[in-house]
């Protein structure tokens, strides 16, 4: 299993267990401490993984904080924990403390369901107010799965990683930025384009008339763009069956195909169907190829054994299971979580494969 499978098990896991975990030492013993292992750390190793690591901070002996990962005996990351219904933003001051007195270079601060990592981009030896890096574990996107993978220990790299952060944490300004003009345009923004086509002084009058007409324009070409790119992979939504053999035979025609872009919905609803069959079979064994229009799921990675298919960009949403006949009934999904509707067939798909009677 891969690394990113491996963090996407572990937030399933973190889903289904929470509402059983009621103490701070309990979070840290269903989620962190398996966290930790997925970034490849030794937990049970004290020169690896150092639980209640003393820092004294100024005139206080033996503060602590529960965790720092060790490397050619130094610090490298400082690990504060919290019970996972607490929230995280009154708690930063007690790791800054604590980060200004090691030598580690990162810090990371989690309730075991949200982890922020800290450095000290703008002043040395001092942890920066925001993180550099914050996801949810329960719905981790895969570029921050490819940032975390840096904290491996296997990849571990300070000078990498500290260079990724000062780009990455600039990138997220720009996005909350970005994301704030598109939403509601302020004067300099809509001035900077009212300019460029207005033919006399733009006055306050002229400012609003322009800012619903940018924001409008703005919203209308991001439209289009996705428009164009949907139009490559929209199937026909009346299409509701298809023989196994065209299946198949449009799975190889597409594989080497360019225009392929697999998005973050096919990836959630492929880890949703992983996660309803892997009751019967390991997660390992159910497998995903993308193609032009629609995102199809295997076992084995074979394409004889065709589980389902994903079609998730065009207007409506479909999920495509075989049905007694070999032909693909297409069933209408709502939201993701509808696939879960279609639990008993999935497994019977699996089983005639299997050719092992679902129980």
């Amino acid at each position: 299993m891969d690394f990113k499978d491996q963090i996407k098990q572990l937030g399933d896991r973190v889903g289904k267990l929470k509402d059983s975990i009621h103490t701070e030492e309990a979070t840290k013993n269903a989620f962190i401490m398996p966290f930790l292992q997925t970034l490849g750390y030794d937990v049970f190793n004290p020169l690896e993984v150092v639980p209640e690591f003393i820092c004294d901070i100024g005139t206080k002996k033996g503060e602590k904080i529960d965790y720092a990962i060790f490397r050619d005996g130094h610090p490298i990351i400082l690990i504060e924990c919290k019970h996972w219904k607490q929230r995280l933003d009154i708690h930063d001051g007690q790791l800054l403390r604590y980060f200004h007195v090691s030598k580690a270079k990162f810090s990371l601060l989690t309730n075991g369901l949200i982890f922020r990592f800290y450095t000290d981009l703008f002043e040395p030896n001092k942890m920066d107010e925001k993180p550099f890096l914050e996801f949810n574990i329960e719905d981790i996107k895969d570029g921050q799965i490819e940032k975390l993978k840096e904290f491996h220990s296997k990849y571990f790299d300070a000078e990498g990683i500290y260079e990724s952060a000062n780009e990455l944490t600039y990138s997220n300004e720009i996005r909350q930025l970005i994301v704030k003009e598109f939403q509601e345009p302020n004067d300099d923004f809509v001035r900077y384009f009212a300019k460029q086509i207005y033919p006399s002084v733009v006055t306050a009058k002229v400012l609003d008339y322009f800012r619903p007409l940018v924001k409008r324009t703005i919203s209308n070409h991001i439209n289009d763009i996705l428009n164009d790119r949907l139009k490559l992979a929209i199937t026909e939504d009346d299409a509701k069956f298809e023989p196994v053999a065209d299946l198949v035979k449009s799975e190889k025609s597409s594989e080497n195909s360019k225009e392929i872009v697999t998005t973050e919905e096919e990836l959630e609803g492929f880890y949703i169907v992983r996660s309803i069959l892997r009751t019967k079979v390991e997660s390992s064994r159910i497998t995903h190829r993308d193609a032009l229009s629609y995102f199809a799921i295997f076992l084995d990675d074979n394409n004889r054994k065709p589980i389902c298919r994903l079609y998730m960009n065009g207007g409506k949403k479909y999920i495509g299971i075989l049905d007694s006949e070999k032909k693909e009934q297409k069933y209408e999904l709502t939201s993701l979580d509808d696939i879960y509707n279609h639990t008993s067939a999935l497994e019977l798909v699996l089983s005639n494969h299997l050719e092992v009677k679902v129980k």
